[in-house]
């Protein structure tokens, strides 16, 4: 398969970015809540008094995207009960820690007030670290797709920290490898999902 070209990575870093420290927390809920009602898109990341306002560009709302059609793609292939809550807001006020994950699912109904799995797309250089802001959550994993990398990482919540795991715990059957060459924003995602769908086929063949 050939390699799919992204736009030149100068182009990578549209994405406006501001960090501002000392953010009370009432003063977080506030201004995620008013952006909220206003229509706003922008991704707000909470993290013990910092908060990051980050607007996204053109490529990493695409790439999310095409992530999430595959991932529902192969769920569907394998008749695997996974349910999409997208962009949700999670916060927990004891923890100081809130965010909007990229993506997010959980396997079966929703039975705690967080995800298990949530996606993540890194487009340019973020100023908080969100594995830093998931333990806090306990997001027991989370999906790191990186532009520069054009690959998937997986990270696994143990003892309040995250490892880099090789595959999936939570979803050990799929190949994010396979995953990650079907994700080519600038193509048709209806071709890419059906590749990907023929490609899953086959492997069972």
């Amino acid at each position: 398969m050939v390699a799919h070209a992204l736009p030149p990575l100068d182009l990578l870093d549209v994405e406006p970015r501001v960090l501002l420290n000392g953010v009370p927390w009432e003063t977080y809920i506030a201004l995620s809540d008013a952006l909220s009602a206003a229509g706003d898109h922008s991704h707000l990341t909470y993290l013990e008094g910092s908060l990051e306002i980050m607007g996204t560009s053109q490529l990493h709302e695409e790439a999310k995207k095409i992530i999430a059609r595959l991932l529902e793609t192969w769920a569907d292939e394998l008749d695997v009960d996974l349910r999409g809550f997208g962009g949700m807001t999670f916060r927990r006020k004891v923890k100081k820690r809130g965010l909007e994950p990229d993506e997010c699912y959980t396997l079966g109904p929703m039975r705690r007030q967080r995800p298990d799995l949530a996606i993540e797309v890194v487009v340019g250089n973020p100023m908080l670290d969100k594995l830093d802001v998931y333990p806090g959550l306990d997001v027991p994993e989370v999906w790191v797709w990186a532009a520069r990398a054009q690959r998937i990482d997986v990270h696994h919540l143990s003892r309040q920290k995250y490892t880099r795991r090789w595959r999936s715990e939570l979803l050990p059957a799929i190949d994010l490898a396979l995953l990650a060459k079907f994700v080519r924003p600038g193509e048709s995602h209806t071709a890419l999902a059906k590749a990907y769908r023929r490609t899953l086929a086959e492997s069972r063949d």
